[in-house]
């Protein structure tokens, strides 16, 4: 079955750059997940680990995990986005922003769980990496639908991603790692 790697292939100039994308866009897709998983099920009062420690633990591992995988981005992803530069500069980006179901107060979660971290940068983190997650399942969607972006469009939407990603996140996500 096609996904969103097949995408990036079909646009890439270079099969390594596009090898190392993949990569490192799927390690990022996961450890999203993790990240954002772990908060909503303490949302939902899932008190796991058992222990505010353990917690603790899991938060810092989960938010170290997921800067790890996109300071490991930032070369392969250039690179990409050096190689796809269309001709034109008109396209728009292929996936939305954060929905109003994705802005949830984390103060009182993080309290429940005995987490002290920055309510606001666990909503930023959260909310930004909501977005890479459905950006990526847009991005599946698209070529299941066979209505695929073009390479204007794909080069927008990934220089936004970067642009989103690699600057204020990163820091957040280091700040709750610590």
């Amino acid at each position: 079955m096609r996904d969103w790697a097949d995408v990036l292939e079909a646009n890439g100039a270079t099969p390594a750059t596009v090898r190392r994308l993949v990569a490192q866009l799927r390690a990022c897709e996961a450890a999203a997940i993790a990240f954002c998983r772990l908060l909503e099920r303490w949302g939902k009062g899932d008190a796991h680990p058992a222990t505010p420690g353990a917690r603790r633990a899991a938060f810092r591992h989960a938010a170290d995990r997921v800067e790890t995988a996109l300071a490991g981005l930032e070369t392969p992803l250039s690179a990409y986005l050096i190689e796809l530069e269309p001709d034109r500069a008109e396209g728009s980006s292929w996936y939305g922003g954060p929905g109003a179901g994705e802005l949830v107060e984390w103060r009182p979660v993080l309290e429940r769980a005995g987490v002290t971290a920055c309510p606001n940068r666990t909503a930023a983190v959260y909310l930004e990496l909501a977005v890479l997650v459905r950006a990526l399942q847009g991005l599946d969607d698209a070529v299941r639908l066979d209505v695929v972006p073009d390479r204007s469009s794909l080069w927008a939407g990934l220089f936004d991603l970067r642009d989103t990603l690699l600057g204020a996140t990163v820091d957040d996500l280091r700040a709750l790692a610590a």
